[in-house]
């Protein structure tokens, strides 16, 4: 039962820089048929802002943040709960939240700690495609 008040969309904070991240950000944009999320980069001002407002580190970019329902999620579950919301089949990897976060994390620390390397990186963030500015938090 709801009060009547207007739902959140969750938003999604991610390392702008990271090509790797960047590039999952457009996979959860592509498969957000409902437009459930919103983005901002944890280096842009909002990213920022929610980051300190979440208690979460201001400087270290390497986890993925979902803040949903007014909790923050990091790591393989901020993952697996975007993953549970898209369209289909991709909501059939949640059931992966039933190992061990230690488990989970220990494999999405391990990528990481290499995305960069792996994947490159960006000078800067990218901007976000035309039809999608919509769904990116702009700065104050």
């Amino acid at each position: 039962m709801t009060d009547g008040a207007t739902i959140e969309p969750s938003i999604v904070l991610f390392d702008g820089v990271c090509n790797l991240c960047n590039s999952s950000v457009q996979f959860i944009l592509k498969r957000d048929r409902k437009k459930k999320f919103r983005f901002a980069s944890m280096q842009s001002e909002p990213g920022q802002a929610l980051l300190k407002k979440k208690g979460l580190p201001l400087e270290k970019f390497d986890t993925f943040v979902l803040i949903q329902n007014g909790k923050a999620y990091t790591q393989s579950t901020a993952a697996l709960r975007t993953l549970r919301q898209i369209s289909w089949p991709w909501p059939l990897l949640y059931p992966l939240i039933l190992v061990p976060a230690f488990l989970r994390n220990a494999v999405y620390t391990f990528i990481a700690r290499r995305r960069y390397r792996w994947f490159g990186k960006k000078d800067s963030c990218a901007l976000p495609k035309p039809e999608w500015r919509d769904r990116f938090l702009e700065g104050p």
